[in-house]
């Protein structure tokens, strides 16, 4: 890895296209550069790889790059929650409106979104509709033409349960949070994606590149780089999937923060306020078909926002930790991009190892979330530091807004 003073990134030279990584100051493991390696070494990555300082090791590609390819595309690349991201609604609310007591819209927000998982996802999950509310229902027929024609031709790619999910949080670290800006406005932000519909459409995909791979006798360094090829068949059925499973993931995010603010609404505890005063809604684990360098060519961002000059997004931390509300810079060389977070330092059953309830308490002070087993997991030490990955990335986007947490609700 070369380190040069007069570049906000690190480059990391190998046989193939270079790896420029935004990781001064933040934690890049060996596992994570072993993995951008072997990426870099296929035969269709345009330019380089791009590395967003929330990087971390993954399955197949890492979380935290940005893939700029062409003619063909990875599913593992793109990941099994497609079109996972962000949505954040400013509202008129102030925080000394807010009472005193805030788990009462905690357990008000809980009881207004499905949220975790049991009974293996099936009938009888918690964090599905049981009785689909009316606009969700709604919601779904405006997808239900483009779920037809994708099970039409790829049977095994359907979900049972694609319009109870619809709406819903999901588990891991996918949250609901009120939070307060430096001025003391309140904002409603959320992280969740396709749920078990984009889940399935992802590992369907991705076990069928894997099989062509066999099949054309393409040896890889790593199976779950398992690629499409641009004009087969398979590619244009790829693409039309996950562009819908995004459009779900949108979708799933506005019902939820809907319901959210309705929760909010219906307290009777709270004055009357406005929201979408500001709203940001943005994916971070997608495709998109873009230019750069002067060629056309398919851009993956797993674990990474898309940051264009003057486009808006979202870098939360974690529990207990700073979340900000950016705004691109358009840098060419990060394609546009920067982090979808903190980015894990450690896994999650390490986690549950090194923390105990009473650190996870500590940590979480001042902040309406549970303080349970559970969730330590999802402990602000399982997490990279937010300040030195912003301080990272500080040539890809600038604050607008920094937000911290007062109320978090996870699956």
């Amino acid at each position: 890895m070369t380190a040069n003073a007069q570049l906000p990134y690190q480059v990391i030279s190998t046989d193939h296209v270079p790896i420029k990584a935004w990781t001064h100051g933040v934690p890049f493991e060996t596992e994570a550069q072993d993995q951008l390696r072997r990426v870099a070494a296929l035969p269709f990555v345009h330019k380089w790889v791009a590395v967003m300082p929330d990087v971390h090791a993954g399955k197949g590609a890492t979380i935290g790059s940005v893939i700029a390819s062409k003619k063909a595309v990875i599913p593992a690349a793109v990941g099994v929650d497609i079109g996972c991201g962000m949505m954040a609604v400013k509202t008129s609310l102030r925080a000394e409106q807010l009472p005193d007591d805030l788990k009462p819209l905690r357990l008000a927000i809980e009881a207004a979104v499905p949220h975790g998982r049991t009974d293996h996802g099936g009938k009888h999950d918690r964090g599905a509709w049981h009785d689909v509310p009316a606009a969700n229902a709604a919601a779904w027929t405006t997808l239900d033409a483009g779920y037809q024609a994708i099970t039409a031709k790829h049977q095994s790619a359907g979900h049972a349960m694609r319009v109870n999910q619809l709406g819903t949080l999901g588990t891991g670290n996918h949250f609901i949070e009120l939070c307060l800006d430096e001025a003391g406005a309140v904002w409603v932000m959320l992280h969740s994606g396709s749920r078990g519909m984009g889940n399935r459409i992802g590992m369907y995909f991705i076990e069928r590149a894997k099989a062509d791979m066999r099949r054309w006798f393409i040896n890889l360094p790593d199976q779950d780089l398992a690629y499409l090829p641009e004009g087969s068949e398979l590619f244009k059925d790829y693409i039309e999937a996950v562009e819908w499973a995004q459009t779900y993931a949108r979708s799933n995010r506005e019902l939820m923060m809907h319901a959210t603010i309705a929760a909010l609404r219906n307290l009777g505890t709270l004055p009357a306020f406005e929201a979408h005063l500001e709203a940001i809604n943005c994916h971070h684990n997608y495709i998109s078909r873009e230019k750069h360098y002067g060629e056309s060519c398919i851009v993956t961002r797993k674990g990474a926002v898309r940051a264009r000059l003057g486009e808006m997004g979202i870098i939360p931390g974690s529990m207990g930790a700073k979340s900000f509300i950016v705004r691109g810079k358009g840098n060419p060389e990060s394609f546009d991009s920067c982090s979808h977070g903190a980015g894990r330092a450690m896994s999650r059953t390490k986690a549950k190892k090194v923390f105990s309830v009473v650190d996870h308490a500590e940590a979480t002070a001042g902040v309406e979330c549970r303080k349970d087993i559970d969730v330590l997991d999802e402990t602000p030490g399982a997490y990279k530091a937010i300040d030195d990955v912003m301080a990272a990335q500080a040539d890809l986007v600038e604050i607008v807004y920094t937000l911290k947490q007062v109320v978090c609700v996870k699956g």
